[in-house]
């Protein structure tokens, strides 16, 4: 490539970073790095192809100034671990809220196949659920206790295995984004079918209330938590096929960055939901309604809360 072709085909990304580093509150730190790497591969660039030109001190100045803002904005650990929650992920969950709305259509109409096909075929709910969950619970339904499957397990052994199991899915729902962002939605159409399948087959027991309320009192914050990790795989997948303006190495590396972030950012709440999930929904029958709403109302509060009115008040907050 000639040098002139080489400078106007990355002038106005130079100057755009050169006018953010003046104004370093303008960029997240994830913004900062991934320029910073694009800005070294130029410089290598251009020192090998045009050693003598005055480009390759300009790149080199800008790199200084770069690295050195870095490094000066280096956040300790307590810090880090603060402005994580507060800044860091708020903008990422902002950067990705279309993927997340995605993930939500894809979620949703997958639950409405699920919910018609079990009432359409009474064979479907088997298919989806095994023989042995509806023998289990149409013996249960006949005791007069058909959510008894939250009683099986003591508090702390299930609070273990459903939060490990829950996190394990999630993660299983965003890595399958490597194979392209189909892996992820096939994933979120799987989990999507056998909840709408589930529920169906309570509808038709004349149970749908009563189902509800047990599974929206932790599935409120679990089922959206895998929604979340959906919208996370599907940016990691979207990242690699589709990179846009970036190289395809740059764009994958901050869509692994950004979708690993997203993910450490469910876990506590996958927690808190196995938590709700394991001391609470096991008395399902027992709690008075009020408190069931409060419960689901609080927990849908904290996820519309935090992944989406929040970031949008950051990333308002920091372009005013």
């Amino acid at each position: 490539m000639r040098e002139i072709s080489f400078i106007q085909q990355n002038r106005e990304r130079w100057q755009s970073f050169e006018e953010k580093i003046a104004n370093p509150h303008q960029m997240s730190p994830d913004e900062l790095a991934d320029q910073y790497i694009q800005l070294t591969d130029d410089l290598s660039y251009a020192k090998t192809f045009y050693p003598e030109s005055s480009i390759v001190g300009y790149l080199n100045s800008l790199g200084s100034k770069a690295y050195y803002l870095i490094y000066q904005n280096k956040p300790e650990k307590s810090r880090r671990f603060f402005s994580f929650w507060t800044r860091e992920l708020p903008v990422d969950l902002y950067e990705s809220r279309y993927y997340f709305l995605l993930s939500f259509i894809v979620f949703v109409v997958s639950v409405i196949i699920g919910s018609v096909s079990a009432v359409k075929n009474d064979d479907f709910v088997r298919l989806v659920l095994g023989n042995q969950y509806v023998n289990m619970t149409l013996d249960n339904i006949e005791k007069g206790d058909p959510l008894a499957v939250y009683r099986q397990m003591g508090e702390v052994p299930m609070f273990l295995v459903i939060t490990g199991n829950n996190i394990f899915v999630s993660f299983v729902v965003f890595v399958f984004g490597l194979l392209s962002p189909l892996g992820t939605m096939y994933h979120l159409f799987r989990n999507g079918v056998m909840i709408g399948a589930f529920q169906a087959f309570f509808y038709q027991h004349s149970l749908l209330t009563v189902s509800s309320l047990g599974i929206f009192l932790h599935g409120t914050l679990e089922l959206s938590a895998i929604v979340l990790a959906g919208g996370a795989g599907i940016l990691l997948g979207k990242s690699f096929i589709w990179p846009g303006s970036l190289p395809r190495k740059s764009a994958f590396i901050k869509g692994v960055r950004k979708g690993t972030k997203i993910m450490l950012g469910l876990v506590p709440f996958f927690m808190i939901a196995g938590f709700i999930e394991s001391f609470i929904t096991r008395y399902y029958n027992q709690i008075p309604l009020i408190v069931n709403l409060v419960i689901i109302i609080i927990s849908l509060v904290l996820i519309l809360g935090y992944f989406i009115y929040y970031p949008i008040y950051i990333h308002k907050h920091y372009n005013s």
